[in-house]
């Protein structure tokens, strides 16, 4: 990577000047005043509404949307890169207290819509104009079943800044100051992730046992996090009458709790044979008997260590994407124009990566923690297919458009297959053939079967913690049992990883989420092996035209120009055979 050389920061100050600026107190009156006008306009009239009267009111909400979307999305960025600031801490707290007081003064509206007959909004939806927020509409429909009185749900939000949000900003707040340090050395969250993938095996083992030594020092504190967490959503769970832990989930995400079984189950059944099969040839090109945990991720003995400076990075990247689409390179050059990224690990910063698109009709910002490995190209690759993801949809409306993460991370894995498949295409020898395969093999285990095995790990805590709390001892009896059983025999597996259930930061702020990596890639790997087989006509644009409508169109639809059904098992083995297909090429080229 290049050294001494400032990398690229993001610029918060389209949103607001910084944490004193006069504007943010403003707009948090504004939010509150105008949420009250609404409330005293609008609560308990709904059904009386003329077409003119009920557009207005999506408008309001619309308006109402923009600005509390512009605060929390400024809090929470800013925080993200000044988790050991307290001023900036103290604003996304305040901001999120303000913003859930204020919106007590909404919840009617859609409690009231729900109230409505077929008949009342169907002749709302006859206007066209009303008919463009159907997407919205919807949502708010499929939630009647479940929805609570309006002082309940006024309640509940209220109480969210104290309870689940209150949990999870302590569970960040707190793995950000975690301090790791290995032969004399002190790493921060982010760094210490990058060192267990060093080409010293000696390194990889420090590194991995002190990130599960630092886990087991915070455990106590953890665990209680995770236990609050897991009761406050199953006292929500239980009121509002969802089935299972995932189910709320589920409906989010608009897929059935049958589908997402099969899913899960699906990949269970092929552990064997992809990630059991994979981890015994690496540790065969590893040249030991067994793997240890920590050597999942490591690069093989002649793998080309390779460092990119930022500079070649995008260009890799850029490359990749423009080879297969024009049309969605000039969407992702820009990112490199403006200010939207930032790249480089600083204490402080939490670690990890991310796209975040608080507005929806205006471009989002990436976070990385770039140190010029060949994954933290892949990860731009990722990142970057977000980015694209949401400038495609940005002309579907503010209130329509919303985050289902089954198809969220569609964009972002099939921008690093394109990335991939550009690296696999210019490798020079057989060696580094074999070390392009296996990366992505292991990439692809990580993301369609690692997920999943995580996601077991989810249902067993949720469920046992039904019965009371759950001692670091069984949440980690419960990780070691899921890990066991996806990795297979050839990774060691013992008591040396058994906190690492702790560092995964989506079991805690957004519970049940790591399916989605896993739907994900499995649609990818459909469509790319239909774009390999040069089976459907246009595939690019029917691509692009299918990243526009994830949120607003229906599952069926949106896949039909592909010949796709996720509804089927057949969908979900589709998906996993191109790992195998993968793995196949991977021991051909070994065994020559």
């Amino acid at each position: 990577m290049t050294k001494n050389k400032k990398l690229p920061e993001w610029d918060l100050s389209e949103y607001y000047a910084g944490t004193d600026d006069k504007k943010i107190n403003e707009d948090i009156a504004l939010y509150a005043q105008k949420a009250e006008a609404f409330a005293a306009k609008y609560r308990g009239r709904v059904a009386k509404l003329d077409a003119d009267e009920f557009l207005n009111a999506l408008k309001d909400i619309e308006e109402l949307d923009r600005i509390a979307s512009k605060l929390g999305g400024f809090a929470s960025l800013n925080s993200t890169t000044r988790l050991t600031d307290a001023k900036a801490s103290a604003l996304y707290q305040r901001v999120s207290e303000a913003l859930s007081a204020a919106g007590t003064n909404l919840v009617f509206f859609g409690l009231e819509y729900n109230r409505l007959s077929a008949a009342q909004e169907k002749k709302l939806l006859a206007d066209e104009r009303i008919a463009f927020y159907k997407p919205y509409l919807k949502r708010l429909r499929k939630y009647k079943p479940y929805e609570l009185s309006e002082e309940v749900e006024q309640t509940l939000l209220e109480k969210d800044v104290t309870s689940g949000s209150a949990w999870v900003r302590l569970y960040e707040e707190s793995m950000s100051r975690l301090c790791y340090e290995v032969e004399g050395k002190k790493y921060n969250d982010a760094e210490i992730g990058k060192l267990c993938l060093h080409p010293d095996a000696a390194m990889r083992e420090k590194s991995g046992k002190e990130i599960n030594r630092v886990s087991a020092e915070n455990s106590f504190q953890v665990a209680f996090i995770y236990n609050m967490i897991m009761k406050d959503k199953a006292v929500e769970d239980e009121k509002r009458g969802f089935k299972l832990p995932v189910s709320s989930r589920n409906l989010a995400e608009e897929v059935s709790d049958e589908t997402v079984e099969n899913l899960a189950q699906t990949v269970r059944d092929n552990y064997k044979n992809i990630a059991w099969r994979f981890y015994k040839l690496k540790a065969k090109l590893l040249g030991v008997k067994k793997i240890q945990y920590w050597d999942r991720n490591a690069p093989l003995p002649f793998e080309d260590d390779k460092e990119y400076s930022w500079e070649e990075a995008v260009k890799t990247v850029l490359d990749a994407y423009n080879q297969f689409s024009p049309k969605l390179y000039d969407v992702a050059r820009e990112f490199f124009d403006k200010p939207w990224i930032d790249v480089a690990p600083k204490d402080g910063k939490r670690g990890g990566a991310f796209c975040s698109g608080p507005l929806v009709d205006e471009h989002p910002f990436l976070l990385l923690n770039f140190v010029g490995k060949r994954n933290d190209v892949l990860t731009l690759a990722h990142e970057l297919g977000h980015g694209c993801h949401h400038q495609l949809r940005r002309e579907n409306g503010l209130l329509n458009e919303t985050t289902r993460m089954t198809t969220e991370e569609v964009a972002s894995v099939f921008g690093e297959m394109l990335v991939f498949q550009s690296m696999l295409n210019n490798a020079k020898s057989k060696e580094e053939k074999i070390s392009l395969l296996a990366m992505k093999v292991n990439d692809m285990i990580n993301t369609a079967i690692r997920q999943i095995a995580f996601h077991f790990f989810e249902t067993r805590a949720h469920n046992e913690r039904k019965e009371g709390e759950l001692t670091v001892e069984r949440l980690n009896e419960i990780w070691l049992e899921e890990m066991r059983a996806s990795l297979g025999p050839s990774v060691v597996v013992d008591e040396h990883s058994a906190h690492i259930w702790e560092q995964i930061g989506h079991f805690f702020f957004l519970p049940f989420y790591v399916y989605a990596y896993s739907f994900a890639d499995c649609v990818v790997n459909s469509l790319y092996w239909l774009k390999l087989e040069g089976k459907v006509e246009n595939f690019e644009d029917k691509y692009l035209k299918l990243l526009s409508q994830t949120a607003i169109g229906k599952y069926e639809d949106i896949f039909a120009p592909f010949g796709l059904n996720p509804e089927s098992k057949e969908f979900w083995q589709g998906g996993l055979n191109l790992i195998a297909h993968y793995l196949d090429e991977l021991e051909k080229l070994v065994e020559e």
